[in-house]
């Protein structure tokens, strides 16, 4: 039996554990991870005495409950110890039965009879880092070599986030409003100052060219921001910083690029050779949203 459950009525220690065991697992779904992402404005869907859990991240518009994706969140969908799609598609079933859904994501691992948009992630899963390096591409190995003036004069530090604050500000890209960007720094600094996120920063003549954001939880390190200077674009720095974490994490951790859809963006994470993840997204319009609003109602299953 599924049943739903509000954020105080959630036996932490039975989700973390079921989260733990499951096949599926991802830092995403963690309390911390979706305490701080949405402000404790998030349920779940319990499968009999939680042996398979739902996560349901949601905002409210006008007094009424939308299913909403908060920032930095890539991946949902319904964790459990071995991956059923007949329960899979009685989560679905609940999930659209019951809620109004602008956006939720399942999981790499999900497997589905229904049909969304698929959404493609890649990840680097644990090898040693010598197998890893030889797997790049050409083109990736080349960018990686840095010239002697370049190593002369450059360097690789973690920073902090007040040290890394204002490149960011300056560099971060495809936000939709200026509003955005307040959000994604309180969400880098909370999780920075709980340890979960690190800084990596490229300098080149004593000062900040390209930064990488990661985050580390579940035996994953997910990148969470990448941060350049396109007038120095051609020193590679980027690669150079990924390369790095994964050459410091690979043979204990999986390496999460956390995206992909973006051809230039999805060239690139392809050049270290990554196996590709993709996911399915459950998305509607907001005039699909209305719609569906009279009918929940009629039927009382709005919460």
């Amino acid at each position: 039996m599924i049943r739903r459950l509000k954020y105080n009525e959630i036996d932490f220690v039975k989700y973390s554990q079921c989260l733990h065991l499951s096949k599926q697992r991802k830092y995403s779904a963690t309390k911390d991870f979706l305490d701080i992402t949405t402000q404790k404005q998030w349920e779940v869907l319990v499968y009999n005495d939680y042996e398979a859990v739902m996560p349901i991240p949601f905002v409210r518009k006008y007094g009424v409950k939308i299913v909403h994706n908060p920032k930095l969140c890539q991946q949902l969908g319904v964790f459990s110890t071995s991956d059923d799609v007949n329960l899979n598609e009685k989560f679905l079933a609940f999930l659209e039965g019951h809620y109004l859904i602008r956006a939720y994501p399942f999981n790499d691992s999900n497997e589905l009879r229904s049909t969304f948009r698929i959404k493609k992630n890649f990840l680097i899963y644990p090898d040693i880092y010598e197998a890893v390096y030889a797997r790049y591409s050409p083109k990736r190995k080349r960018k990686l070599r840095l010239d002697e003036e370049v190593l002369n004069h450059s360097e690789i530090k973690s920073v902090s986030y007040d040290e890394v604050k204002s490149f960011i500000e300056t560099h971060i890209i495809g936000l939709s409003k200026e509003s955005d960007l307040s959000g994604f720094l309180e969400l880098y600094e909370t999780f920075y100052r709980l340890k979960y996120l690190n800084f990596l920063a490229f300098y080149y003549q004593g000062k900040i060219i390209n930064a990488i954001a990661t985050y580390s939880d579940c035996d994953m390190v997910a990148l969470l921001g990448n941060f350049s200077d396109k007038e120095y674009v051609k020193l590679s720095g980027a690669s150079v910083l990924i390369d790095h974490v994964i050459k410091e994490t690979i043979e204990t951790n999986i390496f999460d690029f956390e995206g992909g859809d973006i051809p230039n963006i999805e060239e690139f994470f392809r050049g270290f050779r990554p196996e590709l993840k993709p996911y399915g997204m459950i998305e509607h319009s907001k005039k699909d949203l209305f719609k569906k609003l009279g009918s929940l109602m009629v039927k009382g299953r709005i919460f």
